[in-house]
């Protein structure tokens, strides 16, 4: 992998889980010089191994309290359900001065939680890169995923602002368009723009049980589009949803509401009606801050990186 020369405040990076995110980010702070230093740790050996040979890591290995004892900076790309779990075996090795973030799509009990777990002088702000895809693991993970995307930076309030500046400088070194929310306000906008997404697919997906199976073969680029986050990782998913239940109280009421309403009118052969429905909801996103027109030789998905096709797989270089 090439290395382009870069500067960073941040000395060594541990990244605890080498799935598609963690080695993404790996990969982009070892390509970008965005840190001297690039360790990663995986439960699995060959996962490590494979992360070294690919260029990702400087080092990497299975033992999470040798991982992050040197580190100033530690990303944990672990599954929401199992950080506090993690943070509680790394946080007595983790050395004064040390900034801790994460990759969850979940931020509220994070925020509530893992500050709790960490030894005096070592800090916690949120991390949400906002891209990705339905493919997981490390064979699909790739230095520039985080080009162009959103990163989401979650200070819990004035005393974080220092990290949350030094977080929000490492994110845009990996390409990243940074945004800044508070960890409540984070939950309840991805509620709106990936959480209830994901919901309607899963559910679209659900319901074709009742379509029959020869419908299959008329399918095209409109269902591969609408149907590709329902490929994503079930459990992640999962923990997801469940983690984030009140913020989507509100999403999934309202688009309930709103099919429901344009059901109604189909039904009733409305056509003025349904036409109108139909135009309404086009010219939202056709607003400035919906819009999400990007280069024509953007990865599938357009500047949606959650609905974006698998990437090409990490080789050695």
């Amino acid at each position: 992998m090439e290395r382009v020369e870069s500067v960073s405040d941040f000395e060594t990076l541990a990244v605890v889980g080498l799935g598609l995110l963690g080695g993404s980010v790996a990969g982009a702070a070892r390509q970008r010089r965005s840190v001297s230093r690039v360790v990663g740790i995986s439960r699995r050996p060959e996962m490590a191994t494979r992360a070294v040979e690919c260029g990702f890591c400087d080092e990497a290995g299975t033992d999470l309290a040798a991982g992050v004892r040197e580190a100033d900076l530690v990303v944990l790309a672990t599954p929401v359900f199992a950080m506090e779990e993690t943070l509680r075996t790394v946080g007595p090795h983790l050395s004064p001065g040390c900034l801790v973030t994460d990759v969850g799509s979940v931020k509220g009990i994070l925020a509530d939680t893992l500050p709790g777990l960490l030894p005096p002088g070592v800090r916690y702000v949120g991390s949400h890169p906002m891209a990705g895809s339905h493919a997981s693991g490390l064979a699909f993970a790739r230095a520039d995923l985080f080009e162009g995307a959103a990163c989401v930076v979650t200070p819990r309030g004035p005393d974080d602002e220092s990290a949350a500046d030094r977080l929000a400088a490492f994110w845009s070194e990996l390409g990243a368009r940074v945004e800044r929310r508070e960890p409540a306000c984070h939950d309840d906008e991805v509620a709106w723009v990936s959480h209830l997404p994901h919901i309607v697919a899963f559910a679209y997906a659900r319901a074709l049980e009742a379509a029959g199976p020869s419908a299959a073969a008329l399918k095209g680029a409109g269902f591969r589009d609408f149907t590709r986050v329902a490929r994503s990782e079930p459990e992640m998913w999962a923990d997801i949803l469940v983690t984030n239940r009140k913020a989507l109280v509100a999403p999934l009421e309202e688009a309930g509401r709103r099919l429901a309403e344009l059901a109604r009118r189909i039904e009733a052969g409305d056509l003025e009606a349904v036409s109108a429905e139909l135009s309404a909801a086009r010219d939202l996103l056709a607003r400035s801050e919906w819009k999400t027109d990007g280069d024509e030789t953007a990865r599938s998905g357009g500047e949606i990186p959650e609905i974006q096709a698998a990437p090409v797989a990490a080789t050695k270089e």
